[in-house]
């Protein structure tokens, strides 16, 4: 709960600062700093999300559970949280089939083909409505606090939202689960050979998807000690046969 609770923070603080930021007045490396700032905490809420739909935020009180997961599900891209749930227990349940959500099974669709798909199990009428009303109230604000309040949305909402949504499918979909469109070779998601470090700025350890699917009720900051023990189980195995 603490660094779910600082992922918010930093979200929201950062959403404040940046929208009544003079943006004609900093440097591009300012910019760009602040756009992959936004990203990474962008995709931090996603995970603190994801954690909540797994019940591991709070599995005591699953009400307040639900209810932090749906606040920080709104507040990433305004996404229904009880749909998303549903579909994420579908993923676990169906994994690399016609009926996992988030899998393609068409090996000729190509990522791009796959990442149209998964955003589309996402994306609703109502949700696009409420996601585009916050940002024209945003922009409505911005504008009041900076000359250059339509580009601070952009730059500070709209495209980390974009960035993120490529980050979360490339790190925590594609990647770990391409490997299943050939189910005669694979019939397990695959993880990422990623040092903790950069796994930590690849997707908040989602990488490390194979231990996630064997162990769902870890929260996502306790996958790289279960990489580092699965390896050397792995690494075991054959001296233990012998």
């Amino acid at each position: 709960m603490l660094l779910a609770a600082l992922i918010l923070l930093g979200w929201l603080i950062s959403l404040i600062g940046l929208l009544s930021l003079d943006l004609s007045r900093c440097s591009g490396l300012v910019i760009l700093a602040a756009v992959v700032g936004r990203t990474l905490l962008q995709t931090g809420l996603f995970i603190v999300g994801h954690d909540a739909m797994h019940r591991v935020l709070l599995p005591e009180r699953v009400g307040w559970n639900d209810r932090l997961g749906a606040l920080v599900l709104a507040l990433y891209a305004a996404l229904p949280y009880g749909q998303c749930r549903r579909n994420h227990q579908r993923h676990h349940r169906f994994q690399a089939t016609a009926r996992d959500p988030d899998f393609c099974s068409d090996p000729g669709a190509g990522a791009l083909g796959w990442y149209r798909q998964f955003m589309a199990g996402y994306l609703t009428a109502g949700q696009m409505a409420r996601l585009l009303g916050s940002w024209a109230l945003l922009t409505l604000v911005a504008c009041q606090q900076s000359r250059t309040g339509w580009l601070n949305v952009l730059l500070v909402c709209t495209l980390p939202l974009l960035l993120s949504s490529l980050q979360l499918f490339v790190f925590g979909t594609y990647l770990p689960h391409r490997v299943q469109r050939a189910p005669l070779l694979r019939t397990k998601s695959d993880s990422l050979d990623l040092p903790p470090w950069l796994s930590l700025l690849a997707c908040f350890h989602f990488g490390y998807h194979r231990e996630h699917h064997d162990r769902p009720l870890l929260a996502w900051f306790q996958l790289p000690a279960e990489r580092r023990r699965s390896l050397k189980g792995q690494a075991a195995g054959p001296l233990a046969v012998a």
